[in-house]
């Protein structure tokens, strides 16, 4: 059915072309004498023939474009495409105004090829502006409008306002740990969070895994988000943009977070690090339960159970209640004993926090 359509506006089109250029060429080549070549008739018949007999060749590929079109405009959100078309209506506008300047030229290739010119380029620049600053366009007139509702408010009821939504993304590490469903129930992270179409794909493809510890910690996740999703006071955004030039999902993530000006919620000590090096606002999960442990300082007593060795030669290995690793020296001869052990330093990073301890003499507990 497309491919008719396409050979009819060939026909329509060819016609048109035949009735503005073919009496031209016939004075041209000197025919402009003959009367039957001289019926308009006749030459929209013509040009309408010769275009209808090119579009055999040509609307295969006219078929496969549209469709090629098609697709992409029906995978594009419709915020891009809206902000897109607006953007190109503004490009057009602009080119018809300058055009009304270059009809003074009295030139007439340039009062003929600019105005064109001028439409492509403006028209094209226009739709990718508003394509690609939507995010920054929506922030800009949502700031003027917060402006404008903030002086017609009091001071008392400005103080009482609350802060701007934030854009929080989630990425795939931080969903299957869990952790964020309780911090989320606590009223602790503010803003909208944000999910990824592709992180989504990424716990689909780990939920459908044939390894079973896999397939465990993918539908864990996919649990997580129903469960902030049905107990979130704030809605649970799922975004469709995706960067198809780009195959790590970290990067994805990195580059949605600055065109979205949100933050990174992850438990991912790389992501972390990558964040850091693109300037990306990150909240790392393992440095919000580090920050909330009980702080532990050099000379402090503690009663542990050693209950393996340590990498180190003679080194034993003790772990807290919340899962702090405690590193004990020369604590290898006392392992499956309870013992008291004094704190020498501590080592906290993004990936965890770590204590190094020594036996204290005679501090065996019974």
């Amino acid at each position: 059915m497309l491919k008719i359509v396409i050979q009819v506006a060939f026909l329509f089109i060819g016609g048109t072309l035949g009735l503005l250029f073919l009496p031209p060429l016939y004075e041209f080549i000197h025919l402009s004498s003959n009367p039957w070549l001289n019926n308009p008739y006749v030459s929209v018949t013509i040009g309408a023939f010769i275009l209808f007999g090119f579009s055999f060749l040509f609307s295969d590929s006219c078929v496969r474009f549209i469709r090629w079109m098609e697709d992409k405009l029906l995978k594009a959100p419709v915020g891009d495409l809206l902000f897109g078309t607006l953007g190109l209506i503004v490009g057009l506008i602009v080119a018809y105004f300058v055009g009304f300047s270059i009809d003074s030229i009295q030139l007439p290739v340039i009062t003929t090829v600019l105005p064109i010119l001028l439409s492509i380029v403006l028209g094209y620049l226009g739709f990718q502006v508003g394509f690609k600053k939507r995010d920054e366009l929506l922030h800009v007139f949502s700031a003027a409008r917060a402006n404008n509702l903030a002086k017609k408010k009091s001071s008392d009821e400005v103080a009482s306002e609350t802060p701007a939504t934030a854009y929080k993304l989630l990425d795939t590490s931080v969903i299957i740990d869990g952790r964020i469903a309780d911090i989320s129930r606590t009223g602790f992270i503010e803003g909208t969070l944000v999910v990824p179409q592709f992180v989504l794909t990424e716990l689909q493809h780990i939920a459908d895994s044939s390894d079973t510890l896999k397939r465990t910690r993918g539908r864990r996740g996919l649990d997580i988000l129903r469960t902030l999703q049905d107990e979130r006071a704030t809605d649970i955004l799922i975004t469709e943009v995706d960067f198809d030039d780009i195959q790590e999902v970290d990067l994805k993530l990195v580059r949605l977070a600055k065109k979205m000006s949100g933050q990174i919620l992850t438990n991912d000590f790389n992501l972390n690090k990558v964040c850091d090096l693109h300037n990306v606002a990150v909240l790392n999960i393992n440095d919000l339960a580090n920050a909330v442990k009980p702080v532990v300082i050099p000379g402090e007593e503690m009663h542990v159970v050693v209950i393996k060795d340590g990498k180190e030669h003679n080194q034993g290995v003790a772990y807290l209640d919340d899962g702090t690793m405690i590193v004990v020296e020369e604590g290898k001869s006392y392992i499956g004993q309870a013992i008291v052990v004094v704190v020498t330093s501590v080592l906290q990073t993004s990936a965890g926090r770590m204590i190094f301890a020594k036996p204290k003499s005679g501090g065996k507990v019974a």
